[in-house]
């Protein structure tokens, strides 16, 4: 007997209980299924973090905001590391689905799908969303949120989409996130301040650590899939490897080969002006703009050095119309460009009320 017999089937007691939810719930709680699955969807994260910013905006004390600002910084790390985590889950066992072990004897509720069942995308966002909101809640709030996630989980296994195991692996992955990033986060936050101004090795370790994570993501590519080989996650993101020869989202990608020489060139140019700015005395936002772009363009220069192309894996789409594939560098490129939009926004804030200050004192 194998690992897999006692810790995922358990004796043949997983798909027992998956039946008996399954097969036992009523058709008229259908839009009850459908409902929480929805709301358990990491498609919901844009909302929540909205919503925590909005609350930390309008909290009626500073300690009430602060705290509810620490929860939002540490809900979007602990979201990235759970779906990067997850990801690797499911590729890596690959576990089918009810529906590909027990066929037509699955009731299915949604889109039928197959492959990569544990753990489940939807009872790790539950756990994430109940890790982040738990410090913040009352007794009667942290009950909802235990009821929330009990039905998240429920509603995937009613909907045929996961096996019992599948969502109890969803919440423990959920939760050793948060638990993680709530442990490494007041770690960091000496580092983060001391590097106010001044700390320029910081940010150059920002950005090597953005180039080499988009290296080895790609080198995993490579060695897990063959070339224009393309992998279902979910009905709206697959995992590809392709190559493009242009810059960011395939720009200039059919261009005649010269883009090559030219993208290496602009990117080292544009990678030693980054250099010098940050060596200078930034805001700690810029700063960390800077190194992400700094980062990105390393990425992807070293891929057009060493590989001709650069490898792209990320594929979103809706239905039929798909975004130009992308890879990590492209994102830490977008993130920096962001971060430097909000600086600028700041400023211009702060200018305008020092403006209005200035005005009323005369």
């Amino acid at each position: 007997m194998s690992w897999k017999f006692f810790l995922y089937d358990w004796g043949g007691l997983n798909i027992a209980l998956f039946q008996a939810i399954n097969a036992g719930t009523p058709a008229a709680l259908e839009p009850l299924v459908w409902l929480f699955s929805l709301v358990g969807s990491y498609w919901t994260a844009p909302l929540m973090l909205l919503s925590l910013w909005w609350w930390s905006k309008s909290a009626t004390t500073s300690a009430r905001g602060t705290a509810v600002r620490h929860r939002l910084i540490g809900f979007s790390v602990a979201f990235l590391l759970a779906l990067l985590v997850a990801t690797i889950l499911n590729l890596w066992f690959d576990f089918p689905r009810p529906p590909a072990v027990l066929g037509d004897m699955v009731r299915v509720i949604g889109n039928k799908e197959l492959h990569y069942s544990l753990p489940s995308g939807h009872a790790t966002y539950a756990a994430l969303v109940v890790g982040a909101l738990w410090p913040l809640m009352g007794r009667r709030g942290r009950i909802g949120l235990v009821l929330y996630a009990t039905w998240v989980g429920w509603s995937r296994i009613a909907a045929g989409m996961h096996f019992p195991a599948d969502v109890l692996a969803g919440w423990a992955l959920g939760w050793i996130c948060t638990a993680l990033v709530g442990w490494l986060l007041p770690l960091a936050a000496p580092v983060w301040q001391s590097a106010r101004l001044t700390s320029a090795w910081v940010w150059f370790t920002v950005a090597a650590s953005a180039g080499m994570t988009d290296q080895l993501t790609k080198f995993a590519i490579i060695r897990m899939f063959a070339y224009g080989k393309q992998v279902e996650i979910t009905p709206f993101f697959n995992l590809v490897h392709v190559l493009n020869s242009g810059a960011a989202f395939s720009f200039l990608a059919n261009a005649g080969g010269w883009q090559r020489y030219f993208f290496i060139t602009l990117g080292l140019v544009v990678s030693a002006w980054l250099g010098r700015m940050l060596c200078q005395q930034r805001p700690r936002l810029e700063a960390m703009g800077y190194s992400l772009i700094l980062g990105g363009a390393l990425g992807n220069v070293a891929d057009r050095m060493l590989r001709g192309q650069v490898v792209d894996f990320l594929d979103f789409h809706w239905r039929l119309a798909h975004w130009p594939a992308f890879n990590l560098a492209d994102v830490s490129i977008t993130l920096g460009a962001a971060l430097l939009v909000m600086q600028i926004l700041i400023q211009g804030k702060e200018v305008s009320a020092e403006k209005i200050e200035r005005h009323n004192h005369l």
